[in-house]
Formats: structure tokens, C-alpha cells, sequence
């Protein structure tokens, strides 16, 4: 198999023969300030394809650990490598020249996929593809601890390709992704402000949830794929969701996790139960196998859940006695995201208990 610093040296060797004439009409290299030496190398911005911006200015902004990274004063050409900083872009009103499938998908994320439309697919979650990430000719590439976690060849790796800030960790804040990454594009003050309409609007549902009596139930959030359950925790995005909308978790899931969904065995069943159960799958792809597709939606959601129903137990569990399982997207509640997707909860609560 390929290294990750073999696959760059094609996609380098790709790029110059794609860019030959761009690069005489590209700009100066210079620029502002001369973006050398950002913390721990990671300013990349003698990259491959020369990404200092149109103008060749560039400014200082911070990685998610505190170090710095110079970046490009207004990027134009952006690479997102994880489903929270995609999410956030589109948030921001701007368009990625490439970004990666979804978790358990061979395209972009389901619940992205309007908003992605004819976005190029430049490799997998966890599964960059190098080569075409170098022949984008990106002048900012962000990625988190979701997609590419603790892997310091492969962030090496794509900081040789452009400028490259690492925005969040698995399992951390969703709020201080977005922030990084609005920081990052030059929209922090967009950035603000869609935290703000999102603070406000879970406020005013809370108060309605706990009008309808929803505040003394307890709600679970199950991944299903194939004869197996996980479950999604407090840290996770639709965890912060239903805490944000003082929704309760069941004792069993009342807990953080490791920054993805945790297997249940069959054995243990009982834990994923509660007074009402949010219900999807992932689709069917995985590193290992990429291609494998598979549906995210809500219909892919209502065919697991009638496998899960032939499975020993499943039909003992609370949720399903009282007709509480509610299917959902499994790309928007049973992986992760940021902002685009936590409205999408917040959607998905207010239609499920109060505009049946």
C-alpha cells in the first residue's frame, strides 16, 4: 500500500504538469507577510501549489491545540477533509473545491448533498486522497480530529500540499470547530452569529419542550447497522443537541464517550432503550471497503429498524412497546458535523413531539 508521503509525490508530480501555465499567472509568492515557519511547521505555505492566495498576503490563525499557522489573507480554493468542516463552510456561505465522502457513505454526507452538489470527492473520511488533493491546487486545507486523528505523517503530509489547520478533536466542541474554521476562511464574525441564532433557537424549543411534558422522559440516539446497535453519547454532536434542548439521556447513556458511537451487544440490548429512541444507520461503506455505498436517509433508517425488530429483545424494549422509535437521517444523528447539522436535529425534535 502506498504511503501517505509516496501518494503526494505522484500528486505533486500531477499537479506541475496540470499547472504549468497557472503558476505564470498566479501571482507573486511574496506577499503581506512572508507566511514562513507557523508553529511545528504547519503553516505549509511553500505548498506544493503555491497556495499564499491570489495576492500572496496571508495571516496568522490558531490550530484547535493553540499552535500557529499562517494561511492565506482570503482563501478562494478551500479543501475540507471532514464532515464538521464542510458542514461548517457551507454554513458560511462558501463552496469547498473538494471535500471527502461521509462516515459509512461513498459520496458526501446525506444530509449535505444538496448543499454539496457537484462538489469533487477527494477520498473518505480518515482516507484522504492525496494525489487529488495536490492536483486541486487548494490554498487552504482544514481537518479535524474526525476525519484524520492523531496521525502526524498524514497532517504532515497535506501541509506539504497548502496551508493546513487542524480544527477540532474527535468527540470535541462543535462550537469551537466552527469557530476555528470560520477564523480560518476569514468569516469570524459569520461564525458568531450562527452560534448566536443557534443559541436562540434551542432555547425558545426548550422551553416549549418542557411545556409539553418532555423534561421528565428520557430519549436514546441508536446507530443500527446490520444486527447491531450503537449508541451516541453526551460528547457527540446529537448528544450536545438533546442536552442543549434539556432533553435527558437514559442512565446508560448519561456518559461521554470516545468521540464516536459506542457498540452494544446483543447481550446487553436494554441499554439503548428509553422513553424515546432516535433510530438511523450509516450507510455501508468503511475504510476498508469505500465503494460499498449504502443510504444514510430516513428510508435506509425505517429498513434497519425492520431488521432490528426480528432481533430477540428488541420488541420488549420501551420504545418500541409505546410506538416511540423515531426514524432518522443516521448522516445527521448518528455521526458528526456542525452547525448545518445541529439545526437539522433541532429540526427532526421539533417535527418528531410537538408538529405531529
Amino acid at each position: 500500500m502506498a504511503t501517505p508521503r509516496r501518494q503526494l509525490l505522484a500528486g505533486l508530480l500531477s499537479a506541475a504538469v496540470l499547472t504549468v501555465t497557472a503558476c505564470s499567472t498566479g501571482g507573486s509568492s511574496g506577499g503581506a507577510t512572508s507566511g514562513a515557519n507557523g508553529a511545528n511547521g504547519a503553516n505549509g505555505a511553500n505548498g506544493a501549489n503555491g497556495a499564499n492566495g491570489a495576492n500572496g498576503a496571508t495571516r496568522s490563525v490558531e490550530n484547535i491545540d493553540g499552535t500557529a499557522v499562517r494561511v492565506p489573507e482570503h482563501p478562494t480554493r478551500i479543501v475540507t477533509l471532514s464532515e464538521p468542516t464542510t458542514d461548517a463552510v457551507l454554513a458560511l456561505g462558501l463552496r469547498p473545491i473538494g471535500v471527502v465522502s461521509g462516515r459509512g457513505q461513498s459520496t458526501v454526507s446525506n444530509y449535505l448533498a444538496d448543499r454539496a452538489r457537484g462538489i469533487p470527492i477527494l477520498g473518505g473520511i480518515a482516507q484522504p486522497n492525496y494525489e487529488a488533493i495536490g492536483a486541486a491546487k487548494p490554498d487552504l486545507i482544514l481537518v479535524d480530529g474526525t476525519s484524520i486523528n492523531n496521525n502526524a505523517e498524514a497532517i504532515e503530509t497535506l501541509r506539504h500540499i497548502a496551508p493546513t489547520v487542524y480544527t477540532g478533536y474527535a468527540g470535541g466542541d462543535w462550537c469551537a470547530n466552527l469557530k476555528t474554521v470560520a477564523t480560518a476562511v476569514g468569516e469570524p464574525a459569520k461564525g458568531t452569529q450562527l452560534l448566536a441564532d443557534y443559541d436562540e433557537r434551542v432555547r425558545s424549543l426548550a422551553e416549549r419542550l418542557a411545556k409539553a411534558g418532555y423534561a421528565t422522559k428520557t430519549f436514546s440516539i441508536v446507530r443500527w447497522q446490520g444486527n447491531s446497535a450503537s449508541l451516541v453519547l453526551l460528547e457527540l454532536p446529537p448528544g450536545e443537541a438533546l442536552t442543549d434542548l434539556g432533553l435527558k439521556r437514559p442512565p446508560s447513556q448519561n456518559h461521554r464517550g470516545r468521540g464516536h458511537s459506542e457498540p452494544v451487544s446483543l447481550e446487553n440490548l436494554g441499554t439503548i432503550d428509553a422513553d424515546y429512541m432516535f433510530f438511523g444507520t450509516l450507510g455501508g461503506s468503511s475504510v476498508g471497503n469505500p465503494d460499498a455505498g449504502g443510504s444514510a436517509d430516513t428510508a435506509a433508517a425505517r429498513a434497519a429498524l425492520t431488521q432490528a425488530e426480528k432481533t430477540p429483545g428488541f420488541a420488549r424494549l420501551t420504545a418500541a412497546r409505546e410506538g416511540h422509535i423515531i426514524p432518522v437521517d443516521g448522516s445527521v444523528w448518528t455521526s458528526t458535523g456542525g452547525p448545518i447539522l445541529m439545526n437539522d436535529i433541532v429540526d427532526d425534535v421539533q417535527k418528531a413531539l410537538l408538529d405531529r
